[in-house]
């Protein structure tokens, strides 16, 4: 097996996946995992008018530049789905951001000039998150004053409007998180694709029809409930049973490790924060206060230790 530590892009597959080749060259391998993550669906009309948080670092910046040079407006946040795959979906940060710009304005003394409006296609926003969730996060924002638009398919993004089948309505800071899809190498690769374009993978990770290909996080298509979440912890736990079954594989061994179903997350508002935790068999809510917010500092603290 070799290795490499320089950044590159994929290009193909070739070899029934035993030949990774990239931008800077081939890569040869005895069993590949493929967690490149999922490409966000950015088909909308205008949706170059909108600032999607979680494309990395420099969206966050704009977002953060935008708000401080603003005097007072409308900002719109909302996020979408992939209407053939449900799961392919990622609506937890944005609850975030709304709460958490909100409860900044409100720290800045700033709040009262601003309105904010939260929409989706969906009139039950965040309904993975399981009912309770729903009716906890659309109370707090009638709590907040956040005005919403929901149940109606977007049109359109304008660069001072949202657009959808229901009306429209002005917006000077537009945040936005599309529904996401495969990524476009995956188009040269010949490997099983879901409805919604994600590589399709059994409950041990394997990508059917191959020898020791496997796929995790949100690259994948797994079995299981429709509420299964594309975030970080689905992805660790995905990990950990594609790594055991790889090295079975690997040295001849039987390989059946599954991953956990859960959806454990804090909707964080700058000091405090909400813990939303669900699996097959129940489903919590346990409602904001400062100490969730400092279990996730510390939480990310010690999940970064190790990476240091």
């Amino acid at each position: 097996m070799t290795a490499r530590s320089n950044p590159a892009h994929i290009t193909v597959l070739g070899d029934g996946g035993r030949t990774v080749h990239t931008s800077l060259g081939e890569v040869t391998n005895d069993a590949l995992v493929i967690a490149t993550g999922g490409r966000f669906i950015k088909r909308l009309p205008g949706i170059e008018h909108a600032i999607t948080p979680c494309e990395g670092i420099t969206a966050a910046e704009r977002i953060r530049d935008r708000l401080r040079e603003m005097q007072g407006g409308t900002i719109a946040v909302g996020f979408a789905g992939n209407p053939n795959e449900p799961t392919a979906v990622r609506g937890g940060p944005m609850f975030e951001f709304l709460f958490g710009i909100d409860e900044q304005l409100r720290r800045e003394g700033r709040r009262e000039r601003f309105e904010i409006v939260f929409f989706n296609p969906s009139t039950e926003p965040g309904n993975r998150l399981g009912p309770k969730a729903v009716k906890h996060l659309l109370g707090e924002m009638a709590r907040r004053g956040i005005r919403t638009h929901l149940g109606y398919k977007l049109k359109r993004f304008d660069t001072d409007k949202v657009v959808t089948e229901g009306g429209e309505f002005a917006a000077d800071l537009i945040l936005f998180m599309p529904g996401m899809t495969g990524n476009a190498w995956f188009d040269t690769t010949g490997l099983p694709r879901s409805p919604g374009g994600l590589l399709q993978a059994d409950a041990q990770c394997r990508i059917p029809g191959t020898e020791r290909v496997y796929v995790v996080g949100d690259s994948g298509s797994f079995p299981g409930p429709d509420w299964m979440p594309k975030q970080a912890h689905m992805a660790d736990l995905q990990a950990a049973a594609a790594a055991e079954n790889l090295l079975a594989d690997l040295q001849g061994k039987p390989s059946s490790a599954t991953f956990k179903v859960e959806l454990i997350c804090i909707v964080d508002a700058v000091d405090h924060g909400t813990l939303i935790w669900r699996t097959p068999e129940r489903n919590w809510l346990l409602p904001s206060t400062r100490l969730f917010h400092w279990a996730k500092r510390g939480f990310e603290w010690n999940y970064l230790r190790q990476y240091r």
